[in-house]
Protein backbone atom coordinates (compact mmCIF):
# COMPACT_ATOMS: atom_id res chain seq x y z
CA UNK A 1 0.00 0.00 0.00
CA UNK A 2 1.35 3.19 -1.07
CA UNK A 3 0.25 7.14 -1.09
CA UNK A 4 -0.40 8.60 -4.68
CA UNK A 5 -1.04 12.57 -5.47
CA UNK A 6 -1.37 13.81 -8.73
CA UNK A 7 -1.73 17.32 -9.65
CA UNK A 8 -2.31 18.10 -13.71
CA UNK A 9 -2.93 21.16 -15.38
CA UNK A 10 -1.42 23.64 -12.39
CA UNK A 11 -1.43 27.35 -14.58
CA UNK A 12 1.69 27.63 -12.20
CA UNK A 13 4.78 25.13 -13.09
CA UNK A 14 7.37 26.55 -10.99
CA UNK A 15 9.76 25.45 -8.11
CA UNK A 16 7.89 26.59 -5.73
CA UNK A 17 4.84 24.55 -7.10
CA UNK A 18 7.21 21.33 -7.38
CA UNK A 19 8.17 21.81 -3.59
CA UNK A 20 4.39 22.53 -3.06
CA UNK A 21 3.79 19.01 -4.30
CA UNK A 22 6.32 17.40 -2.96
CA UNK A 23 4.79 18.75 1.08
CA UNK A 24 1.53 17.81 0.38
CA UNK A 25 2.97 14.19 -0.62
CA UNK A 26 5.14 13.71 2.69
CA UNK A 27 1.31 14.15 3.91
CA UNK A 28 1.51 10.40 3.03
CA UNK A 29 4.93 9.06 4.10
CA UNK A 30 3.00 6.77 6.70
CA UNK A 31 1.56 4.52 3.70
CA UNK A 32 4.91 4.83 2.22
CA UNK A 33 8.14 4.88 4.14
CA UNK A 34 10.25 3.08 1.71
CA UNK A 35 10.77 5.57 -0.93
CA UNK A 36 9.42 8.80 -2.59
CA UNK A 37 9.63 9.49 -5.95
CA UNK A 38 7.47 12.59 -8.42
CA UNK A 39 7.38 12.96 -11.98
CA UNK A 40 6.89 16.37 -13.45
CA UNK A 41 5.95 17.21 -17.03
CA UNK A 42 5.12 20.74 -17.79
CA UNK A 43 2.08 21.38 -15.61
CA UNK A 44 1.30 18.34 -14.32
CA UNK A 45 2.86 16.14 -11.37
CA UNK A 46 3.02 12.73 -10.07
CA UNK A 47 4.12 11.89 -6.68
CA UNK A 48 4.11 8.79 -4.78
CA UNK A 49 5.44 7.69 -1.23
CA UNK A 50 6.03 3.40 -2.09
CA UNK A 51 5.42 0.62 0.79
CA UNK A 52 7.31 -2.09 -0.92
CA UNK A 53 5.89 -5.36 -0.80
CA UNK A 54 6.48 -6.47 -4.58
CA UNK A 55 9.94 -6.48 -5.65
CA UNK A 56 11.16 -3.83 -2.87
CA UNK A 57 14.52 -3.30 -4.65
CA UNK A 58 13.35 -1.70 -8.07
CA UNK A 59 9.95 -1.30 -7.99
CA UNK A 60 10.10 2.54 -7.10
CA UNK A 61 7.41 5.08 -8.77
CA UNK A 62 5.89 6.53 -10.42
CA UNK A 63 6.44 3.66 -13.58
CA UNK A 64 6.91 3.83 -17.39
CA UNK A 65 6.52 2.46 -20.52
CA UNK A 66 9.58 1.98 -22.62
CA UNK A 67 10.00 5.51 -23.89
CA UNK A 68 9.00 6.89 -20.88
CA UNK A 69 5.74 8.50 -22.08
CA UNK A 70 3.58 6.91 -20.23
CA UNK A 71 3.69 7.80 -16.45
CA UNK A 72 1.67 6.02 -14.07
CA UNK A 73 1.96 6.54 -10.16
CA UNK A 74 -0.45 3.27 -8.63
CA UNK A 75 -1.48 2.62 -5.22
CA UNK A 76 -2.01 -1.52 -4.58
CA UNK A 77 -1.85 -4.37 -5.63
CA UNK A 78 -2.58 -6.45 -9.39
CA UNK A 79 -2.39 -10.04 -8.21
CA UNK A 80 -2.52 -10.97 -12.15
CA UNK A 81 0.31 -9.45 -13.15
CA UNK A 82 2.01 -12.45 -14.34
CA UNK A 83 -0.90 -13.67 -16.57
CA UNK A 84 -0.97 -9.74 -18.10
CA UNK A 85 2.66 -10.15 -18.46
CA UNK A 86 2.09 -13.10 -20.66
CA UNK A 87 -0.25 -10.88 -22.94
CA UNK A 88 2.21 -8.12 -23.03
CA UNK A 89 5.30 -10.31 -24.46
CA UNK A 90 5.82 -7.39 -27.14
CA UNK A 91 6.46 -5.09 -24.54
CA UNK A 92 10.17 -4.57 -22.50
CA UNK A 93 9.65 -3.91 -18.60
CA UNK A 94 11.87 -2.67 -16.59
CA UNK A 95 11.13 -3.69 -13.43
CA UNK A 96 9.40 -6.39 -11.42
CA UNK A 97 6.82 -4.56 -10.08
CA UNK A 98 2.94 -6.07 -10.21
CA UNK A 99 2.12 -2.40 -11.11
CA UNK A 100 3.83 -1.79 -14.02
CA UNK A 101 1.81 -3.78 -16.09
CA UNK A 102 -0.72 -0.67 -16.27
CA UNK A 103 1.36 1.40 -18.29
CA UNK A 104 2.17 -0.98 -20.88
CA UNK A 105 -2.03 -2.23 -20.93
CA UNK A 106 -2.71 1.33 -21.84
CA UNK A 107 -0.06 1.44 -24.41
CA UNK A 108 -1.72 -1.78 -25.69
CA UNK A 109 -5.10 -0.76 -25.57
CA UNK A 110 -6.06 2.28 -24.30
CA UNK A 111 -8.03 3.16 -21.74
CA UNK A 112 -10.21 0.14 -22.08
CA UNK A 113 -8.12 -2.34 -19.89
CA UNK A 114 -9.08 -1.10 -16.14
CA UNK A 115 -11.28 -4.43 -16.22
CA UNK A 116 -8.67 -6.85 -16.91
CA UNK A 117 -6.99 -6.20 -13.71
CA UNK A 118 -7.21 -8.24 -10.90
CA UNK A 119 -6.23 -6.34 -7.80
CA UNK A 120 -7.34 -3.55 -5.30
CA UNK A 121 -5.80 -0.36 -6.79
CA UNK A 122 -5.89 3.68 -7.27
CA UNK A 123 -3.82 4.79 -10.29
CA UNK A 124 -3.02 7.96 -12.19
CA UNK A 125 -1.53 7.86 -15.68
CA UNK A 126 -0.26 10.45 -17.72
CA UNK A 127 0.25 10.29 -21.46
CA UNK A 128 3.16 12.95 -21.80
CA UNK A 129 2.22 12.68 -25.35
CA UNK A 130 -0.56 15.01 -25.63
CA UNK A 131 -0.94 15.59 -21.66
CA UNK A 132 -4.35 13.45 -21.42
CA UNK A 133 -4.60 11.55 -18.12
CA UNK A 134 -6.86 9.03 -16.80
CA UNK A 135 -7.34 7.92 -12.90
CA UNK A 136 -9.53 4.44 -11.51
CA UNK A 137 -10.16 2.58 -8.56
CA UNK A 138 -10.80 -1.09 -7.74
CA UNK A 139 -14.17 -2.39 -8.25
CA UNK A 140 -15.40 -1.92 -4.61
CA UNK A 141 -12.94 0.60 -3.23
CA UNK A 142 -10.44 -1.50 -1.30
CA UNK A 143 -7.62 1.28 -2.07
CA UNK A 144 -8.79 4.87 -0.92
CA UNK A 145 -8.79 7.75 -3.79
CA UNK A 146 -9.97 11.40 -3.68
CA UNK A 147 -10.33 13.38 -6.51
CA UNK A 148 -10.37 17.18 -6.66
CA UNK A 149 -10.19 20.71 -8.24
CA UNK A 150 -8.05 23.54 -7.67
CA UNK A 151 -9.09 26.91 -8.53
CA UNK A 152 -6.33 27.37 -11.47
CA UNK A 153 -8.33 24.75 -13.14
CA UNK A 154 -5.85 21.79 -12.10
CA UNK A 155 -7.47 18.72 -11.38
CA UNK A 156 -6.48 16.93 -8.44
CA UNK A 157 -5.90 13.02 -7.05
CA UNK A 158 -4.51 11.47 -4.09
CA UNK A 159 -4.78 8.80 -1.27
CA UNK A 160 -5.94 10.70 1.49
CA UNK A 161 -8.35 13.60 1.67
CA UNK A 162 -5.24 15.35 3.61
CA UNK A 163 -2.97 15.66 0.60
CA UNK A 164 -5.78 18.15 -1.56
CA UNK A 165 -8.14 19.58 1.15
CA UNK A 166 -5.97 22.62 1.72
CA UNK A 167 -5.42 23.27 -2.06
CA UNK A 168 -8.96 22.27 -3.13
CA UNK A 169 -12.30 23.95 -2.62
CA UNK A 170 -14.06 21.44 -4.38
CA UNK A 171 -13.12 17.33 -3.85
CA UNK A 172 -15.04 14.32 -2.96
CA UNK A 173 -14.48 10.40 -2.36
CA UNK A 174 -13.52 8.91 -6.39
CA UNK A 175 -16.31 6.55 -6.65
CA UNK A 176 -14.95 3.01 -7.02
CA UNK A 177 -15.25 1.28 -10.18
CA UNK A 178 -15.09 3.82 -11.98
CA UNK A 179 -12.58 5.49 -14.17
CA UNK A 180 -11.87 9.37 -14.96
CA UNK A 181 -10.78 10.28 -18.51
CA UNK A 182 -9.58 13.81 -19.40
CA UNK A 183 -9.86 12.71 -23.21
CA UNK A 184 -13.90 11.90 -22.29
CA UNK A 185 -14.28 14.23 -19.82
CA UNK A 186 -15.09 12.83 -16.53
CA UNK A 187 -16.22 9.66 -14.61
CA UNK A 188 -17.67 6.58 -15.99
CA UNK A 189 -18.39 3.26 -14.84
CA UNK A 190 -15.96 0.65 -15.69
CA UNK A 191 -17.27 -2.60 -13.14
CA UNK A 192 -21.03 -3.58 -14.25
CA UNK A 193 -21.49 -6.98 -12.49
CA UNK A 194 -24.61 -8.74 -12.60
CA UNK A 195 -25.02 -8.22 -9.01
CA UNK A 196 -25.46 -4.58 -9.16
CA UNK A 197 -28.69 -3.91 -10.74
CA UNK A 198 -29.83 -5.57 -7.16
CA UNK A 199 -31.99 -7.93 -9.62
CA UNK A 200 -32.50 -11.63 -7.44
CA UNK A 201 -30.54 -14.27 -8.60
CA UNK A 202 -31.78 -17.84 -8.93
CA UNK A 203 -28.15 -19.74 -8.83
CA UNK A 204 -28.53 -22.88 -6.73
CA UNK A 205 -26.33 -23.15 -4.14
CA UNK A 206 -23.01 -24.91 -4.38
CA UNK A 207 -21.18 -24.90 -1.48
CA UNK A 208 -17.77 -26.95 -3.27
CA UNK A 209 -17.54 -24.51 -5.85
CA UNK A 210 -17.98 -20.99 -3.30
CA UNK A 211 -15.17 -22.63 -0.85
CA UNK A 212 -13.06 -23.07 -3.98
CA UNK A 213 -13.04 -19.67 -5.06
CA UNK A 214 -12.35 -18.37 -1.90
CA UNK A 215 -9.40 -20.43 -1.46
CA UNK A 216 -8.03 -19.13 -4.92
CA UNK A 217 -8.92 -15.83 -3.60
CA UNK A 218 -6.56 -16.17 -0.07
CA UNK A 219 -4.31 -18.11 -2.26
CA UNK A 220 -3.47 -14.77 -4.70
CA UNK A 221 -2.87 -12.62 -1.84
CA UNK A 222 -0.33 -14.16 -0.41
CA UNK A 223 1.91 -12.71 -3.10
CA UNK A 224 4.56 -10.98 -1.30
CA UNK A 225 8.62 -10.41 -0.97
CA UNK A 226 8.22 -9.35 2.15
CA UNK A 227 7.31 -11.42 6.20
CA UNK A 228 3.03 -11.02 6.34
CA UNK A 229 0.57 -12.58 8.33
CA UNK A 230 -3.17 -13.00 8.99
CA UNK A 231 -5.56 -10.13 11.88
CA UNK A 232 -7.38 -13.48 13.53
CA UNK A 233 -10.30 -12.29 15.81
CA UNK A 234 -11.79 -15.87 16.25
CA UNK A 235 -14.49 -14.95 13.96
CA UNK A 236 -15.48 -16.72 11.18
CA UNK A 237 -14.73 -14.73 8.83
CA UNK A 238 -10.89 -14.54 9.78
CA UNK A 239 -10.65 -17.81 10.97
CA UNK A 240 -11.72 -18.87 7.59
CA UNK A 241 -9.00 -16.59 6.25
CA UNK A 242 -6.79 -18.19 8.35
CA UNK A 243 -7.44 -21.48 7.78
CA UNK A 244 -7.00 -21.19 4.28
CA UNK A 245 -3.70 -19.52 4.30
CA UNK A 246 -2.29 -22.27 6.66
CA UNK A 247 -2.79 -25.19 4.28
CA UNK A 248 -1.25 -23.26 1.22
CA UNK A 249 1.35 -21.58 3.01
CA UNK A 250 3.72 -24.12 2.25
CA UNK A 251 3.69 -24.38 -1.12
CA UNK A 252 3.29 -20.37 -1.77
CA UNK A 253 6.42 -18.52 -2.88
CA UNK A 254 6.68 -16.36 0.41
CA UNK A 255 6.93 -19.76 2.13
CA UNK A 256 10.04 -19.75 0.40
CA UNK A 257 11.53 -17.04 1.59
CA UNK A 258 10.01 -16.69 5.46
CA UNK A 259 9.27 -20.03 6.36
CA UNK A 260 6.11 -21.81 6.36
CA UNK A 261 4.76 -21.09 9.87
CA UNK A 262 2.05 -18.57 9.50
CA UNK A 263 1.87 -15.81 11.83
CA UNK A 264 -1.65 -14.44 13.27
CA UNK A 265 -2.54 -11.28 15.09
CA UNK A 266 -5.39 -10.40 17.39
CA UNK A 267 -5.71 -7.47 19.90
CA UNK A 268 -8.57 -6.58 22.41
CA UNK A 269 -8.90 -5.34 26.02
CA UNK A 270 -7.87 -8.05 28.48
CA UNK A 271 -10.67 -11.08 28.82
CA UNK A 272 -12.34 -9.73 25.70
CA UNK A 273 -14.10 -12.61 23.44
CA UNK A 274 -12.02 -12.03 20.47
CA UNK A 275 -8.40 -12.71 22.44
CA UNK A 276 -10.41 -16.01 23.67
CA UNK A 277 -11.54 -17.40 20.51
CA UNK A 278 -8.41 -16.33 18.05
CA UNK A 279 -5.92 -18.52 20.62
CA UNK A 280 -8.09 -21.17 20.21
CA UNK A 281 -7.96 -21.15 16.34
CA UNK A 282 -4.26 -20.26 16.89
CA UNK A 283 -3.70 -23.57 18.63
CA UNK A 284 -6.01 -25.60 16.33
CA UNK A 285 -4.46 -24.29 13.06
CA UNK A 286 -0.47 -24.24 14.97
CA UNK A 287 0.37 -20.95 13.98
CA UNK A 288 2.76 -18.55 15.55
CA UNK A 289 0.28 -15.87 17.31
CA UNK A 290 0.72 -12.69 19.20
CA UNK A 291 -1.67 -11.53 22.04
CA UNK A 292 -1.72 -7.89 22.00
CA UNK A 293 -3.73 -5.99 24.41
CA UNK A 294 -4.89 -2.36 25.10
CA UNK A 295 -6.38 -0.30 27.75
CA UNK A 296 -9.77 1.84 27.26
CA UNK A 297 -7.55 4.54 28.17
CA UNK A 298 -5.08 3.81 25.63
CA UNK A 299 -7.35 4.04 23.16
CA UNK A 300 -8.90 6.95 24.39
CA UNK A 301 -5.65 8.80 24.10
CA UNK A 302 -5.60 7.79 20.33
CA UNK A 303 -9.31 8.97 19.09
CA UNK A 304 -7.57 12.54 17.78
CA UNK A 305 -4.82 10.38 15.75
CA UNK A 306 -6.80 8.00 14.32
CA UNK A 307 -9.68 10.34 13.27
CA UNK A 308 -7.15 12.23 11.36
CA UNK A 309 -5.61 9.32 9.69
CA UNK A 310 -9.18 7.32 9.23
CA UNK A 311 -10.98 10.64 7.43
CA UNK A 312 -14.20 10.08 8.54
CA UNK A 313 -16.82 10.40 11.61
CA UNK A 314 -18.93 7.88 11.14
CA UNK A 315 -19.21 6.17 15.12
CA UNK A 316 -19.03 2.45 14.10
CA UNK A 317 -15.96 3.35 11.88
CA UNK A 318 -14.08 5.32 14.65
CA UNK A 319 -15.36 2.76 17.32
CA UNK A 320 -13.49 -0.16 15.19
CA UNK A 321 -10.27 2.01 13.67
CA UNK A 322 -8.80 2.53 17.16
CA UNK A 323 -8.04 -0.90 18.52
CA UNK A 324 -6.81 -1.83 14.60
CA UNK A 325 -4.92 1.29 14.55
CA UNK A 326 -3.63 0.35 17.77
CA UNK A 327 -2.89 -3.09 16.86
CA UNK A 328 -1.06 -2.23 13.06
CA UNK A 329 1.76 0.32 15.01
CA UNK A 330 2.70 -3.47 16.78
CA UNK A 331 2.24 -5.60 14.25
CA UNK A 332 4.99 -3.47 12.07
CA UNK A 333 7.39 -3.26 15.05
CA UNK A 334 7.39 -6.53 14.28
CA UNK A 335 8.94 -6.23 10.97
CA UNK A 336 5.69 -7.73 9.20
CA UNK A 337 3.95 -5.34 6.23
CA UNK A 338 1.50 -7.17 5.18
CA UNK A 339 -1.47 -8.70 6.66
CA UNK A 340 -4.73 -10.54 5.48
CA UNK A 341 -8.07 -9.89 6.86
CA UNK A 342 -12.03 -10.50 6.98
CA UNK A 343 -13.62 -7.13 5.78
CA UNK A 344 -16.35 -7.74 3.55
CA UNK A 345 -17.98 -11.19 4.47
CA UNK A 346 -21.19 -9.73 6.34
CA UNK A 347 -21.98 -7.76 3.71
CA UNK A 348 -22.09 -10.35 0.71
CA UNK A 349 -23.61 -12.98 2.90
CA UNK A 350 -25.88 -10.75 5.18
CA UNK A 351 -23.97 -11.59 8.49
CA UNK A 352 -24.96 -8.58 10.60
CA UNK A 353 -27.23 -9.22 13.32
CA UNK A 354 -29.94 -7.53 12.02
CA UNK A 355 -30.26 -9.26 8.94
CA UNK A 356 -32.35 -11.87 11.05
CA UNK A 357 -35.26 -10.09 10.65
CA UNK A 358 -35.29 -9.74 6.84
CA UNK A 359 -38.54 -10.13 5.57
CA UNK A 360 -38.22 -11.88 2.19
CA UNK A 361 -35.15 -12.90 0.23
CA UNK A 362 -35.74 -9.82 -1.93
CA UNK A 363 -35.18 -7.63 0.65
CA UNK A 364 -32.44 -9.55 1.81
CA UNK A 365 -30.63 -9.26 -1.50
CA UNK A 366 -30.92 -5.89 -2.12
CA UNK A 367 -29.64 -4.93 1.40
CA UNK A 368 -26.63 -6.92 0.92
CA UNK A 369 -26.23 -5.43 -2.54
CA UNK A 370 -26.17 -1.80 -0.60
CA UNK A 371 -23.75 -2.83 1.73
CA UNK A 372 -21.42 -3.64 -0.72
CA UNK A 373 -21.67 -0.70 -2.64
CA UNK A 374 -21.13 1.39 0.49
CA UNK A 375 -18.28 -0.40 1.61
CA UNK A 376 -15.63 1.94 1.00
CA UNK A 377 -17.19 4.73 2.62
CA UNK A 378 -16.74 1.90 5.79
CA UNK A 379 -14.84 -0.78 6.68
CA UNK A 380 -12.97 -0.69 3.30
CA UNK A 381 -11.77 2.81 4.57
CA UNK A 382 -11.29 1.32 8.26
CA UNK A 383 -9.00 -1.81 7.00
CA UNK A 384 -7.01 0.22 4.37
CA UNK A 385 -6.77 3.49 6.70
CA UNK A 386 -5.77 2.35 9.90
CA UNK A 387 -3.57 -0.46 8.60
CA UNK A 388 -1.92 2.13 6.33
CA UNK A 389 -1.40 4.95 9.46
CA UNK A 390 1.50 2.62 10.19
CA UNK A 391 2.75 1.23 6.79
CA UNK A 392 1.33 -1.64 6.98
CA UNK A 393 -1.30 -3.03 4.04
CA UNK A 394 -4.42 -4.59 4.30
CA UNK A 395 -5.57 -7.64 1.97
CA UNK A 396 -9.09 -8.13 1.98
CA UNK A 397 -9.74 -12.24 0.13
CA UNK A 398 -13.80 -11.52 0.53
CA UNK A 399 -13.42 -8.66 -1.50
CA UNK A 400 -12.05 -10.58 -4.55
CA UNK A 401 -13.91 -9.79 -7.74
CA UNK A 402 -14.60 -13.63 -9.24
CA UNK A 403 -15.52 -14.23 -5.01
CA UNK A 404 -18.44 -11.63 -5.33
CA UNK A 405 -19.35 -12.69 -8.60
CA UNK A 406 -19.98 -15.96 -7.49
CA UNK A 407 -21.69 -15.12 -3.79
CA UNK A 408 -23.79 -12.48 -4.96
CA UNK A 409 -25.59 -15.09 -7.92
CA UNK A 410 -26.95 -17.55 -5.19
CA UNK A 411 -30.35 -17.44 -4.68
CA UNK A 412 -30.59 -15.58 -1.62
CA UNK A 413 -33.19 -17.76 0.07
CA UNK A 414 -29.95 -19.88 0.83
CA UNK A 415 -28.46 -16.84 2.84
CA UNK A 416 -32.13 -16.00 4.94
CA UNK A 417 -31.47 -16.97 8.59
CA UNK A 418 -33.54 -19.43 8.94
CA UNK A 419 -33.39 -20.97 12.78
CA UNK A 420 -36.43 -24.03 11.95
CA UNK A 421 -33.54 -25.14 9.69
CA UNK A 422 -30.68 -24.73 11.71
CA UNK A 423 -29.98 -21.87 9.40
CA UNK A 424 -28.04 -18.95 11.68
CA UNK A 425 -25.77 -15.56 9.94
CA UNK A 426 -23.46 -16.65 7.06
CA UNK A 427 -24.46 -20.33 6.68
CA UNK A 428 -23.53 -21.17 3.09
CA UNK A 429 -20.50 -20.14 3.90
CA UNK A 430 -19.93 -21.71 7.20
CA UNK A 431 -21.16 -25.40 5.51
CA UNK A 432 -18.82 -25.14 2.41
CA UNK A 433 -16.11 -25.07 5.01
CA UNK A 434 -18.01 -27.48 7.36
CA UNK A 435 -15.66 -31.10 6.31
CA UNK A 436 -15.75 -33.77 8.89
CA UNK A 437 -12.51 -35.74 6.85
CA UNK A 438 -10.36 -32.51 7.22
CA UNK A 439 -12.05 -29.53 8.92
CA UNK A 440 -10.34 -26.28 8.13
CA UNK A 441 -12.00 -25.15 12.12
CA UNK A 442 -13.54 -26.57 15.16
CA UNK A 443 -17.54 -26.73 14.72
CA UNK A 444 -17.76 -24.16 17.40
CA UNK A 445 -15.67 -21.57 16.05
CA UNK A 446 -17.26 -22.28 12.53
CA UNK A 447 -20.65 -21.78 13.80
CA UNK A 448 -19.54 -18.75 16.15
CA UNK A 449 -22.57 -16.03 16.45
CA UNK A 450 -21.22 -12.80 14.70
CA UNK A 451 -19.20 -9.86 16.58
CA UNK A 452 -18.58 -7.23 15.34
CA UNK A 453 -14.86 -6.12 15.72
CA UNK A 454 -15.39 -3.22 18.10
CA UNK A 455 -17.78 -4.97 20.11
CA UNK A 456 -15.28 -8.32 19.98
CA UNK A 457 -12.24 -6.68 21.35
CA UNK A 458 -14.13 -6.07 24.81
CA UNK A 459 -17.59 -5.06 25.38
CA UNK A 460 -16.52 -2.23 27.81
CA UNK A 461 -14.69 -0.44 24.47
CA UNK A 462 -17.98 1.38 23.42
CA UNK A 463 -19.09 1.05 26.76
CA UNK A 464 -16.29 3.37 27.72
CA UNK A 465 -16.36 5.61 24.60
CA UNK A 466 -20.12 6.60 25.80
CA UNK A 467 -19.16 7.54 29.13
CA UNK A 468 -16.36 9.67 27.58
CA UNK A 469 -18.48 11.15 24.83
CA UNK A 470 -20.87 12.23 28.03
CA UNK A 471 -18.11 13.89 29.86
CA UNK A 472 -16.89 16.01 27.41
CA UNK A 473 -20.40 16.84 25.50
CA UNK A 474 -22.51 18.96 27.59
CA UNK A 475 -26.61 18.54 26.72
CA UNK A 476 -26.21 21.72 25.82
CA UNK A 477 -23.84 21.12 22.92
CA UNK A 478 -26.27 17.85 21.77
CA UNK A 479 -29.59 20.20 21.82
CA UNK A 480 -28.27 23.00 19.64
CA UNK A 481 -26.23 20.18 16.87
CA UNK A 482 -28.70 20.83 14.24
CA UNK A 483 -27.61 24.77 14.24
CA UNK A 484 -23.72 23.86 14.93
CA UNK A 485 -24.09 20.81 12.20
CA UNK A 486 -26.43 21.24 9.78
CA UNK A 487 -25.47 18.53 7.67
CA UNK A 488 -25.45 15.23 8.90
CA UNK A 489 -26.34 16.71 12.33
CA UNK A 490 -25.15 14.24 14.64
CA UNK A 491 -27.82 12.72 17.59
CA UNK A 492 -25.59 11.08 20.24
CA UNK A 493 -22.75 12.64 22.12
CA UNK A 494 -20.33 9.67 20.85
CA UNK A 495 -21.45 11.57 17.00
CA UNK A 496 -20.86 14.98 18.17
CA UNK A 497 -17.54 14.34 19.70
CA UNK A 498 -16.20 12.66 16.93
CA UNK A 499 -17.68 15.23 14.59
CA UNK A 500 -15.91 18.47 16.75
CA UNK A 501 -12.38 15.98 16.31
CA UNK A 502 -12.63 15.74 12.10
CA UNK A 503 -13.85 19.35 11.95
CA UNK A 504 -10.32 20.31 13.42
CA UNK A 505 -8.89 18.46 10.96
CA UNK A 506 -10.93 19.00 7.82
CA UNK A 507 -13.15 22.08 8.13
CA UNK A 508 -14.40 22.39 4.80
CA UNK A 509 -17.97 21.55 3.22
CA UNK A 510 -16.13 19.41 0.88
CA UNK A 511 -14.69 17.00 3.36
CA UNK A 512 -17.80 16.54 5.73
CA UNK A 513 -20.15 15.22 2.57
CA UNK A 514 -17.47 12.52 2.46
CA UNK A 515 -18.80 11.05 5.23
CA UNK A 516 -22.02 8.92 4.98
CA UNK A 517 -25.05 9.34 7.59
CA UNK A 518 -28.58 8.46 8.09
CA UNK A 519 -29.80 6.02 10.86
CA UNK A 520 -28.27 2.27 11.63
CA UNK A 521 -28.76 -0.45 14.11
CA UNK A 522 -26.22 -3.27 13.98
CA UNK A 523 -24.36 -1.52 11.37
CA UNK A 524 -27.69 -1.99 8.82
CA UNK A 525 -28.61 0.91 6.31
CA UNK A 526 -31.25 3.12 6.91
CA UNK A 527 -33.60 1.32 4.60
CA UNK A 528 -33.31 -1.81 6.85
CA UNK A 529 -34.05 -0.12 10.15
CA UNK A 530 -37.46 -0.03 9.03
CA UNK A 531 -37.47 -4.26 9.30
CA UNK A 532 -38.11 -3.81 12.95
CA UNK A 533 -40.52 -0.54 14.54
CA UNK A 534 -38.16 -1.35 17.93
CA UNK A 535 -35.17 -0.70 16.41
CA UNK A 536 -35.84 3.25 15.58
CA UNK A 537 -36.49 3.57 19.19
CA UNK A 538 -32.52 2.19 19.84
CA UNK A 539 -30.39 3.41 16.79
CA UNK A 540 -26.63 2.30 17.38
CA UNK A 541 -24.72 0.49 15.25
CA UNK A 542 -22.78 -1.55 17.84
CA UNK A 543 -24.27 -5.20 17.38
CA UNK A 544 -25.59 -5.71 20.80
CA UNK A 545 -28.50 -2.84 19.41
CA UNK A 546 -30.22 -6.31 17.87
CA UNK A 547 -32.55 -6.56 20.03
CA UNK A 548 -33.92 -9.92 20.88
CA UNK A 549 -30.98 -11.44 18.44
CA UNK A 550 -27.51 -11.08 20.09
CA UNK A 551 -26.62 -13.01 23.36
CA UNK A 552 -25.28 -10.30 25.23
CA UNK A 553 -27.82 -7.57 23.90
CA UNK A 554 -28.20 -4.17 24.93
CA UNK A 555 -31.13 -4.08 28.15
CA UNK A 556 -34.50 -2.88 27.02
CA UNK A 557 -36.62 0.14 28.78
CA UNK A 558 -37.89 -2.15 31.46
CA UNK A 559 -34.30 -3.81 32.18
CA UNK A 560 -34.40 -7.58 30.94
CA UNK A 561 -31.85 -9.00 28.52
CA UNK A 562 -32.89 -10.06 25.12
CA UNK A 563 -31.47 -13.44 24.59
CA UNK A 564 -30.92 -15.15 21.47
CA UNK A 565 -32.91 -16.68 18.87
Amino acid sequence: MCGILAVLGCVDNSQAKRARIIELSRRLRHRGPDWSGIHCHEDCYLAHQRLAIVDPTSGDQPLYNEDKTVVVTVNGEIYNHKQLRQKLSSHQFRTGSDCEVIAHLYEEYGEDFVHMLDGMFAFILLDTRDKSFIAARDAIGITPLYLGWGHDGSTWFASEMKALSDDCESFLSFPPGHIYSSKQGGLRRWYNPPWFSEDVPSTPYDPTVLREIFERSVYKRMMTDVPFGVLLSGGLDSSLVAAVANRYLAKSEAARQWGSQLHTFCIGLKGSPDLKAAKEVADYLGTRHYELYFTVQEGLDALEEVIYHIETYDVTTVRASTPMFLMSRKIKALGVKMVLSGEGSDEIFGGYLYFHKAPNKKEFHEETCRKIKALHLYDCLRANKSTAAWGVEARVPFLDKDFINTAMSIDPEWKMIRPDLGRIEKWVLRNAFDDDKNPYLPKHILYRQKEQFSDGVGYSWIDALKDHANKQVADAMLASAKYIYPENTPTTKEGYLYRTIFEKFFPKNAARATVPGGPSVACSTAKAVEWDAAWSKNPDPSGRAALGVHAAAYQDAVGTKNGPL
